[in-house]
């Protein structure tokens, strides 16, 4: 069977990535299991670790690459939405306050769902939402778990710091005061894909006057209660499939 596609470059690729599948290789290893010349699978190999794809283990050997688990994790974002909508209907009810859903893109994070509180002051967000990753309890769990490099990278000109995150990591919940907005606090905790990798923050969040100034003392466990569910939900759907 051929499996060329006709894009010389792409199908090569493919070949590294298919090879790395096994298990970590030298450049030797990539070069004897895929047949190609050593300095096109230096080059390949490099670049697809440009994008990620491809990253490099303890002793030097190419392993696949992070991006690889995060295009996962967003091909099962249905799963996690169709979850979602529920799990953020019954947070809202017995916090009283509006609940979100944050995805990360890039530098930014979106808001991919959403349960209103139905009547007074409340915190809208609407569903679609870009949000910096630079304030709020949302950023601070999306970018808490990530590797070294892009954590340092996130945490320039962020409204919080490397100790409030390694607090995130202790106690599992994010919360924040008007870091996002004046007169706005929230309360968040991490949804974690099958591979547990971070996939989505779950939040609340409302008026300080109603929130207080320690919104986590009020709302932690019902946010780490929902992200637990959704966290759950992902699991199952990959063990369906």
């Amino acid at each position: 069977m051929d499996n060329s596609s006709g894009v010389g470059v792409l199908d090569k690729a493919a070949v590294v990535l298919a090879a790395l599948e096994a298990g970590p290789a030298t450049l030797a290893g990539l070069v004897a299991i895929t047949g190609l010349a050593r300095p096109t699978a230096h080059r390949l190999a490099v670049a697809l670790e440009h994008h990620r794809l491809v990253a490099r283990d303890m002793q030097g050997r190419f392993v696949l690459g992070p991006r690889l688990a995060e295009l996962a994790a967003a091909a099962g974002e249905d799963r996690l939405l169709a979850a979602a909508h529920p799990v953020l209907a019954h947070m809202r009810d017995i916090t009283g306050e509006s609940a979100q859903l944050y995805r990360r893109q890039g530098d930014m994070r979106v808001c991919v769902a959403a349960a209103e509180r139905l009547s007074g002051l409340r915190d809208t967000v609407p569903v679609g939402s870009t949000l910096p990753m630079k304030a709020g309890s949302a950023a601070q769990c999306l970018l808490a778990w990530e590797e070294p490099e892009r954590l340092h990278r996130g945490l320039q000109g962020a409204r919080f710091t490397a100790t409030t995150l390694s607090g995130v990591r202790r106690r599992g919940w994010a919360q924040s005061i008007g870091e996002r907005e004046p007169g706005v606090a929230s309360v968040s905790a991490a949804v974690r894909g099958p591979s547990n990798r971070v996939v989505a923050a779950v939040s609340v969040s409302g008026p300080i006057e109603r929130l207080t100034r320690h919104p986590g003392r009020l709302h932690a466990q019902a946010v780490m209660e929902a992200a637990a569910k959704l966290s759950d939900a992902l699991r199952r759907a990959q063990v369906e499939v």
